[in-house]
């Protein structure tokens, strides 16, 4: 008796960066956003790496934790290398960038919200383009973290499209959109909450206008 499901079929007939890159390209159409060829295969290598736990998670004396974004940004602050600061900056950009696009549903139930993992993640790409355009290979890295800076809110979406799906299930979700929107202007959010029938506008007692 065959008992696969699609998604079991899928990940024995293609391999996981050839679904995120495919699944990346049709959300970047899906949202008009344009990207650099580079810069979306970073993205596609950083959701491939970040697909298996013992490269998102890390041992830690408190047991094995994703490290809280302050703990990163600390490391790349007291790092006594440049090369040891920027690994660290990697670090806390791509860690920021997969959980706000990937979990921003969990983060509604944490001390900080996606708006503290959108600034401190466009902050560190945003430093490492500045720091590592001396090189020529530093140049090309330079100008991919430069497009994950500038257009940080945007990636998130499209991550946020990979791991979600198109729809909006159900009234947290729809709640959680106009968060999300609220805190980061995110296009891909006000989108979800137009297919709900929902026009994302504040008014002054903060609720929706229907």
């Amino acid at each position: 008796m065959i008992t696969n499901t699609r998604d079991e079929q899928l990940i024995t007939e293609t391999s996981l960066q050839e679904y995120f890159q495919s699944s990346i390209s049709d959300a970047l159409e899906n949202q008009n956003l344009k990207a650099g060829a580079d810069t979306i295969h970073y993205v596609v290598n950083l959701l491939t790496s970040f697909a298996r736990a013992e490269k998102l998670f890390e041992k830690t004396p408190d047991g094995v934790m994703i490290r809280p974004l302050a703990l990163l940004y600390a490391e790349a602050v007291e790092g006594p290398t440049p090369d040891q600061r920027n690994r660290a900056l990697r670090r806390l950009g791509d860690v920021a960038l997969f959980i706000s696009g990937v979990f921003s549903q969990s983060l509604n139930r944490c001390a900080v919200d996606i708006d503290y993992y959108v600034s401190m993640g466009g902050s560190a790409y945003s430093y490492l383009s500045d720091t590592m355009r001396g090189t020529n290979r530093g140049r090309a890295m330079s100008n991919i973290y430069d497009e994950l800076a500038s257009k940080f809110v945007a990636f998130v979406d499209v991550l946020g499209e990979v791991s979600e799906g198109p729809n909006c299930n159900n009234d947290a979700d729809v709640l959680r959109h106009y968060e999300v929107w609220l805190r980061t202007g995110s296009t891909r959010a006000a989108d979800r909450l137009r297919a709900a029938g929902i026009e994302p506008l504040p008014n002054a007692s903060g609720r929706l206008r229907h």
